[in-house]
């Protein structure tokens, strides 16, 4: 579970189905339309429901023109936490979690925001 399978602006195909909003991709489970309390921020909070979930990696796709801006409050909350934040731009982030998940699928989850 868990294999993200394609990507383009506001879609993404994981496990064989397509989301067109925001998606959380675990180990075990893909949370579909994932929000955020303000669109285009990432703060802790927006990843509670999963934040017990998360393994020692979470690449965040932050759009396809980078506009979602994940706090530094984020990185420094998780990285206590024993996880390890990537944030790329959504492409980029894609194709980093599909190397780091045919490495490990259990070692790594994807936030990612699918448009800009």
């Amino acid at each position: 579970m868990g294999r993200i399978e394609g990507y383009g602006f506001g879609h993404v195909t994981v496990d064989g189905a397509e989301h067109t909003k925001d998606v959380i991709v675990l180990p075990d489970r893909v949370v579909g339309n994932w929000r955020r309390r303000e669109g285009h921020s990432l703060v802790v909070d927006d990843l509670g429901e999963v934040l017990a979930e998360l393994p020692e990696r979470l690449v965040v796709g932050c759009g396809a023109d980078g506009r979602l801006h994940p706090d530094p409050s984020v990185a420094e909350a998780l990285a206590r936490r024993g996880v390890e934040v990537e944030a790329l731009p959504t492409a980029d982030a894609v194709r980093r979690y599909s190397e780091l998940e045919a490495q490990n699928p259990a070692a790594v989850a994807a936030a990612l925001h699918l448009t800009c």
